[in-house]
């Protein structure tokens, strides 16, 4: 067999990006094969490397979001770290950043200046609110995204304080964005034969993962209420008491509905029930459903109602911890959600896999995160050129 072919290994990516954002969308190029390089802070380094668990003085969070990356240190606030910066990118295809807008643009390497180094550059930024707007200057973390693109308003059991989604998931949202913005740049380039600005903005990526939310509003005049697990739109959908735990119930059609009350529950009178009978009123009175499905569930474990419902055709699943995940047979090991990885600090670990299948040219991960600095010598001397003596002289003068 010939060598394995990745699908971007054709790209190569200056990745200046730190924390969670950024590194989750270059991450994703990095599996699929771009050459992606890791631009940080002689001395510092991303942010993220402060951040626990550490093992052997390694951050670990640091190293999930960082593999498949090479690694190097610039001074991109020094006049030859911006010199040795333009070197780098007449040879890329994408440079990355989720620094606050304008921040590129004073260190004088902004886009209007790279596109004049190279006219094919994609130059990709994630931030707060975006480049442009009012709010474009205002600091933007996570949770300021998950607060005001209203997905915390919509999060959380019935009469509760809004609430945070248990992860980053503006940060996560506006990653895969990102990744999404610099593919589609990459074949635009194809049609407008030349590169161009990718601009996403956490906010806005959590406003657009509510999609039905607004519609509701918009067409009710009625604001969404925090509704717990149950679904504003579909019931029987929701979490339901079991004897050991909780297990979800997914009713998604009338059919569906109708078979889960004769073969399921055995409570055929619930389809003819007037409070029942249709989608909206099951939405509208899914409390009081709820005490007669949970009269049936309490009586099982989560495995079991799981197991009946399944043998059924009914849609069914148990609200799994993360120890059930990793020990998943499908999810961790069949789906490769999970790769270990040997990292030259932390030794074995386990990293996250990739959701993007591509079954001719699959994701994997071929290198633990790099150490601070770790690929300089090969950065700035296999591809710049550079001789020992002026990297050694760059790292004493604070450029690297």
């Amino acid at each position: 067999m010939g060598k394995k072919i990745r699908a971007l290994e054709n790209l190569k990516v200056l990745d200046l990006t730190r924390v969670v954002a950024g590194p989750y969308c270059t991450a994703i190029l990095g599996d699929m094969g771009a050459k992606v390089i890791k631009i940080e802070i002689p001395g510092k380094g991303d942010d993220s490397r402060a951040y626990d668990p550490h093992v052997n003085g390694e951050s670990v969070y640091f190293a999930n979001l960082n593999r498949n990356k090479i690694g190097i240190t610039l001074n991109l606030k020094h006049p030859k770290g911006k010199e040795i910066f333009l070197q780098l990118v007449k040879k890329a295809d994408v440079v990355v950043e989720n620094f606050r807008p304008g921040v590129m643009d004073k260190l004088g390497i902004g886009y209007d200046v790279l596109k004049e180094v190279n006219d094919q550059i994609i130059y990709a930024a994630v931030s707060g609110f975006g480049s442009y707007g009012p709010y474009s200057q205002r600091p933007g973390y996570d949770i300021i995204s998950q607060a005001m693109g209203g997905l915390m308003s919509v999060t959380g059991p019935e009469g509760s304080p809004p609430t945070r989604s248990g992860n980053a998931m503006g940060d996560i949202l506006g990653g895969m964005n990102l990744a999404i913005g610099i593919l589609a740049a990459v074949n635009a380039r194809h049609l407008i034969g030349h590169g161009q600005r990718v601009d996403v903005s956490l906010v806005d990526s959590v406003v657009a993962s509510l999609e039905n939310a607004f519609e509701r509003y918009l067409y009710s005049g009625m604001l969404p209420k925090r509704m717990g697990n149950s679904y504003a739109s579909i019931a029987p959908y929701d979490s339901y008491r079991a004897k050991d735990g909780y297990v979800i119930i997914a009713c998604g059609n009338q059919k569906l509905y109708e078979k889960f009350c004769t073969e399921v529950i055995h409570m055929p009178e619930m389809i003819t029930d007037k409070r029942f009978a249709t989608i909206p009123l099951r939405v509208k009175n899914n409390k009081i459903q709820k005490q007669y499905i949970e009269s049936w569930t309490t009586k099982h474990t989560v495995d079991e109602v799981v197991d009946l419902a399944l043998s059924k055709g009914i849609p069914a699943g148990p609200i799994y911890d993360l120890k059930q995940i990793i020990e998943d047979e499908h999810i961790s090991k069949a789906r490769e959600m999970f790769l270990d990885v040997d990292h030259p600090v932390i030794g074995k670990m386990k990293v996250n896999g990739n959701p993007i299948k591509l079954m001719d040219t699959m994701p994997d991960v071929q290198m633990p995160a790099p150490t601070l600095g770790q690929d300089n010598d090969y950065v700035y001397g296999e591809i710049l050129k550079m001789s020992k003596q002026e990297i050694k002289d760059l790292s004493k003068n604070g450029v690297i």
